[in-house]
């Protein structure tokens, strides 16, 4: 396993967060495009859905990192009654630590953006388990199981 890049990022109510707040816990860091958008959306709803099971799994938290703003985060939260983390990464420096900013093509246009992968983060801060351009669909219920297996091991 290698280390996972840190952090230092605002909350959705401005509150900074780094990795190190987290030591000692599972963290299901998942990076996301945009809120409020048809698969985005998806994938929070899903999380928020299983945030008690996953929760219940060492102690595990999840954080959504996207780089929309501190207050877009705030409504997406408000607006889908979200019961986890958003981090606001509008320079995308923790997104590119997680090799997460890619070249991608929509309608014949390139651009730069957010890929959707996520992350496992041991207990003591190393990646054990990444999940590359993932499906939003059924993405919660494959990190319930993979951290099942992790903690067993």
């Amino acid at each position: 396993m290698k280390p996972a890049p840190d952090f230092r990022l605002a909350d959705q109510d401005g509150t900074e967060r780094s990795l190190k707040d987290y030591a000692g816990k599972w963290l299901v860091l998942y990076f996301y495009p945009k809120d409020d958008t048809p698969g985005c959306t998806t994938e929070a709803c899903n999380f928020r859905d299983a945030r008690e099971v996953i929760a219940e799994l060492g102690n595990a938290e999840v954080i959504g990192i996207s780089k929309d703003s501190v207050k877009a985060h705030r409504k997406f939260i408000d607006k889908y009654d979200l019961n986890f983390t958003l981090l606001s990464d509008p320079e995308h420096v923790a997104i590119e630590a997680y090799d997460s900013w890619k070249l991608k093509k929509f309608m014949g246009r390139e651009y730069m953006g957010t890929e959707r992968n996520t992350f496992i983060i041991s207990p003591i801060g190393e990646i054990a388990k990444e999940y590359l351009g993932v499906d939003p669909k059924d993405h919660a219920g494959q990190i319930i199981n993979d951290l099942k297996t992790l903690q067993a091991a």
